[in-house]
């Protein structure tokens, strides 16, 4: 398996399953309600915060690897949009999904060669740093939103 196969599997099953954490944000964010979602626990960011932030960078790097220029800024990657309802929530999600599938889908297509090349500039590190990086990144606030909702459920 190639580095950008690995790459795009592993976007994948951060997203929807099947990697050995047995922890993914589909199934932890399925039952979340907008109300969860929205609500702050203890000064925490909101599960809403998080899955827009988890999916700013998902949308920078679809971004860079369609052919268009890195314009996300860290300082916005909280900054989401106003959700007002269960539907908007839902369809927050859905776009996530649709988001994660078609960068994994760019991933699986961006010939191994490129993963060691500089990732738009060089001090953003090569390819394979950000690629991965994302999935690390997932993974880490995968586990913020999971121990938030336990905070709220219990």
């Amino acid at each position: 398996m190639s580095i950008s196969e690995q790459a795009a599997k592993h976007i994948k099953e951060v997203h929807f399953g099947g990697n050995w954490t047995d922890s993914n944000l589909k199934d932890t964010l399925t039952d979340v309600t907008y109300d969860e979602a929205t609500k702050r626990i203890n000064g925490l960011n909101t599960i809403l915060q998080l899955t827009y932030h988890i999916n700013y960078f998902v949308k920078a790097q679809l971004d860079v690897l369609s052919g268009n220029p890195l314009t996300s800024k860290d300082a916005e990657s909280f900054l989401h949009p106003p959700i007002r309802s269960q539907q908007e929530w839902e369809t927050f999600q859905n776009e996530c999904w649709v988001d994660a599938v078609e960068l994994a889908q760019l991933i699986e297509q961006l010939p191994e060669e490129r993963s060691w090349e500089p990732f738009v500039d060089p001090r953003y590190g090569h390819y394979f740093r950000n690629l991965f990086g994302a999935v690390e990144h997932a993974h880490y606030h995968l586990g913020q939103i999971a121990i938030i909702k336990k905070l709220m459920r219990s």
